[in-house]
């Protein structure tokens, strides 16, 4: 599957979602969706991950990058991440930097 990622932001709320792998090649245009949710100044910034198959260190770094750009006031959530995904992010320690949820619940993201 090639790599996709969308920006949707609704309200206080940014939403990427991503899909296929998540690689040095790809990582670039995951990066610019960053950026451009920043700019927008968001309240949650939301990855919609389920039909992400793969990530290399490479995306893991954005995922850092994410957060530091968002700064801590932004609550990040990873959303209904396959189980290879999850286990890099776990791995890694970065599951306690964000919030998993198994599914997107609007009730708890866009209460803001």
């Amino acid at each position: 599957m090639a790599f996709s990622a969308t920006l949707e932001t609704v309200g206080n709320v940014a939403k990427i979602t991503l899909a296929g792998e998540l690689d040095a090649s790809t990582a670039p245009e995951f990066k610019q969706k960053v950026e451009e949710a920043a700019a927008q100044e968001p309240k949650r910034l939301v990855l919609i991950l389920n039909e992400l198959e793969y990530m290399a260190s490479a995306g893991l770094r954005v995922l850092i990058f994410a957060k530091q750009k968002m700064g801590k006031n932004v609550d990040m959530y990873v959303v209904g991440t396959q189980e290879m995904v999850l286990d890099t992010i776990t791995k890694t320690g970065f599951h306690h930097s964000v919030i998993a949820l198994d599914e997107y619940d609007a009730s708890v993201i866009e209460n803001v």
